[in-house]
């Protein structure tokens, strides 16, 4: 685990996932989304996967990595917006493994407890296909992590 000390503006970190069937049909039915694409998949077609559920997936490999986890951290909303924008370049279905690219691109103290770190997402596929791009993601950390 890094402590934000640590972390400096172009840091990289990587993390390789897929979504299951399963998983997908978890996250559906807790996050009650509806949409005919994702309901009206033709027999033998490949599943797609919904964009919702691809950030929270990100979100979650985000927080399980080594440097992160273990800190106090807590995504925060942006109430300037600021330019922060998610893309979706290309479809990802079902068990296709999408390949994470986290990178801190700012940094700034809150205060004396809290500091603030922002981190781009990008998702690609094994062969660099580009799925998905998510910039400024803020990050609200624990100076001094729990003991």
């Amino acid at each position: 685990m890094k402590k934000y000390s640590e972390f400096r503006i172009g840091d990289i970190f990587f993390s390789i996932c897929s979504i299951s069937k399963k998983e997908l049909e978890e996250y559906l039915k807790f996050s009650r989304v509806r949409n005919a694409f994702l309901e009206n998949k033709q027999k033998g077609e490949r599943q797609l996967i919904s964009g919702r559920a691809i950030l929270s997936r990100m979100e979650g490999e985000f927080t399980r990595l080594s440097q992160i986890y273990g800190n106090h951290i807590v995504f925060m909303g942006d109430s300037e917006w600021k330019n922060r924008a998610t893309r979706f370049v290309n479809p990802l279905y079902v068990d296709q493994v999408l390949k994470l690219k986290f990178t801190v691109s700012h940094k700034e103290d809150i205060d004396d407890e809290f500091g603030k770190i922002v981190i781009d997402y990008e998702g690609t596929t094994q062969d660099g296909e580009i799925i998905v791009i998510s910039k400024k993601n803020i990050y609200r950390i624990k100076k001094e992590p729990p003991r």
